[in-house]
């Protein structure tokens, strides 16, 4: 039996297909590509990404996914890169639980900074319904005593127009 990487390359030449569209289509990298058909499946993305490509690449092709997925598997396995992909997991996990371990940092810090916040934003709430409902009383009393004002300065006048008329004069 030929090797999956072979086989696939032998596929893609069958339908004079050439990598560069493969790359046009897929929006992969023809290096990924090229690791792909030479069965170098250590340059290839990790986890998803790397079934990702081989997935693109049948499409394009027009070639079963499901088989070929499975004879992918089975060539990826038996090049051992699962071990070797298993001991990457198992660091990263030790990496987060480590980084976990470290503590959290003190949110007390953050919560006094969210009462302050909204303490400001009372007292701007405050100054600005206090203003409002003052300067909205004010013009009110400012008319008023226009008012009177001007009636006082009114009768005034009147009162001097009568006194004028009638030939009443103060001194």
């Amino acid at each position: 039996m030929e090797r999956f990487c072979d086989e696939l390359r032998w596929e893609r030449e069958q339908r004079n297909v050439s990598l560069e569209t493969i790359c046009a289509v897929t929006k992969v990298q023809s290096r990924y590509l090229q690791a792909l058909e030479a069965g170098d499946y250590g340059n290839l993305p990790g986890g998803v990404f790397r079934k990702g490509i081989l997935r693109g690449y049948l499409a394009v092709l027009g070639l079963d996914e499901t088989d070929w997925m499975q004879r992918f598997e089975a060539s990826y396995s038996s090049q051992n890169h699962s071990e070797a992909e298993a001991a990457d997991w198992v660091e990263f996990a030790e990496n987060v639980r480590r980084t976990r371990k470290q503590g959290r940092p003190n949110t007390g810090l953050r919560w006094l900074g969210v009462v302050g916040m909204f303490a400001l934003l009372v007292l701007v709430g405050w100054l600005v319904w206090t203003l409002v409902v003052h300067r909205h009383h004010a013009p009110a009393q400012t008319s008023a005593r226009a008012g009177i004002t001007q009636s006082l300065v009114a009768a005034e006048g009147a009162q001097r127009s009568a006194g004028d008329f009638l030939g009443l004069r103060r001194a």
